[in-house]
C-alpha cells in the first residue's frame, strides 16, 4: 500500500494521542513485555509516520515495560537457500567472500517493515547478537530477552522468544496475519512432526576480531501453514479482533499461543514428503 492510498477524506489522519488510545483499547497495559509486527502502512497515513507509532507504544507501555521487534537480517544468510528472488549460483562464492559480518550497531534489518526497522535505531534500544534472526528491544526487560542468543537457536530455547515465553510476554499484529508471527516458530522447535529437520545455514560473523563466513546447523523453518494454525488458535481462543483505523490488530499472551501452535503442529503438521 503506498502512502497515496492512505489519504482521503473518508479517514482522519493518526496521531500520537489516537494511537496511544487505540492501543490501550486492544489491550495493552503499562509494564507488559510485548513482541510487536507492524505494518505501517496498514494502518493509513499517520502524522509523524513510524516514529510516532514507536512512541506511542512506548508511551502505553511505560518505562516500567519493554517493547521487542524482529530485526532479523535474512539477507546475511547462504544465496544457495535465497529463493525471493534466487541469484545465480555463479554469484554464491563472491557473496560467501564479501557479505559485511553482522553488527548489532550497524546492520540493517531486512523484510521486517519501517517501523522495526527504525526501531533499532532508537535511543537506549538494544540488540541480540544473533547474525540471521536478531530482535531489538527497549525497556525493563531489555537485557533478560536479549542475552545469550545463540547461533543454533534462532527461535529455539535459547532466543528471545523463549525468554518472551518465560515472562509470560504478548504479541502485538498490527496490520500482519500470523504469517509474520514469529512467536509461532518457538513452537516449531517445540512440537515433534513427522519431516521435522535441520538444514546447513551460513553467515558473516566476527570472531576474534576478523570477519568468518560461518555454517551451522539451524531447524528447517515453515510459515506456509502459520496463518491456518493462527486462525485456528483465534477460534478455539474467542481471539477479538481490534480495529485500529485501516489495520487489523490482533494482540494474544504468547504461552497459551506457543502451547496451542506446538499441540496443533504436532496434530496437523507433515513434511515426511515433498
Amino acid at each position: 500500500m503506498g502512502e497515496a492510498t492512505t489519504i482521503g477524506p473518508e479517514r482522519d489522519p493518526l496521531t500520537l494521542n489516537t494511537l496511544v488510545e487505540a492501543f490501550r483499547g486492544v489491550g495493552l497495559v503499562s509494564g507488559q513485555t510485548v513482541l510487536a509486527h507492524a505494518s505501517l502502512s496498514s494502518l493509513g497515513w499517520v502524522a509523524g509516520g513510524a516514529q510516532v507509532v514507536l512512541q506511542a507504544l512506548l508511551t502505553v507501555l511505560t518505562p516500567t515495560g519493554t517493547l521487542m521487534m524482529p530485526t532479523h537480517t535474512g539477507h546475511n544468510t547462504d544465496p544457495a537457500h535465497w529463493a525471493n528472488p534466487p541469484v545465480p549460483d555463479t554469484w554464491w562464492a563472491t557473496i560467501r567472500e564479501n557479505m559485511p559480518p553482522y553488527d548489532p550497531a550497524l546492520t540493517p534489518s531486512y523484510a521486517v517493515g519501517r517501523v522495526a526497522e527504525l526501531f533499532r535505531t532508537f535511543p537506549g534500544v538494544k540488540r541480540s547478537q544473533h547474525p540471521i534472526g536478531s530482535f531489538a528491544a527497549l525497556g525493563a526487560q531489555a537485557n533478560f530477552l536479549l542475552t545469550d542468543h545463540r547461533l543454533e537457536s534462532i527461535f529455539g530455547e535459547n532466543s528471545p522468544l523463549a525468554r518472551l515465553y518465560e515472562l509470560r510476554g504478548w504479541v502485538l499484529l498490527i496490520g500482519v496475519g500470523h504469517a509474520a508471527n514469529t512467536s509461532l516458530h518457538l513452537a516449531e522447535y517445540r512440537a515433534d512432526y513427522p519431516g521435522k529437520r535441520t538444514r546447513t545455514e551460513g553467515c558473516a560473523m566476527t570472531i576474534n576480531g576478523r570477519r568468518r563466513w560461518v555454517t551451522h546447523e539451524t531447524l528447517a523453518l515453515h510459515t506456509e501453514d502459520f496463518p491456518v494454525l493462527g486462525a485456528a488458535f483465534e477460534t478455539a481462543h474467542g481471539l477479538p479482533i481490534h480495529p485500529v483505523a485501516a489495520a487489523e490488530v490482533r494482540f494474544m499472551p504468547v504461552r497459551p499461543l506457543v502451547d496451542f501452535a506446538v499441540d496443533w503442529m504436532t496434530r496437523h503438521r507433515d513434511f515426511s514428503t515433498g
